[in-house]
């Protein structure tokens, strides 16, 4: 069964990875607050309607050029 929603009704989702290091409530408030505003600044979007989630991943899961972000982080990178 497929759902079928009128353009107005498509509700925008964002979701912002960040790795687990300390990102405080208010911080996490604040993407939330910032990323809906973006989107009914740029694209008219209903910020009611506007869904971000925010996934934390720890260092040891993510990785740039082969390395974990916790050994670039020892590595002073």
């Amino acid at each position: 069964m497929r759902l079928c929603f009128p353009r107005e009704a498509a509700m925008p989702y964002v979701n912002i990875r960040i790795t687990r290091e300390g990102a405080t409530a208010e911080q996490k408030a604040r993407l939330i607050q910032g990323a809906t505003q973006l989107l009914v600044d740029v694209l008219g979007k209903n910020p009611q309607t506007t869904v971000v989630t925010i996934d934390e991943v720890d260092t040891d899961n993510w990785g740039i050029g082969g390395e974990t972000i916790t050994a670039r982080r020892k590595q002073g990178k």
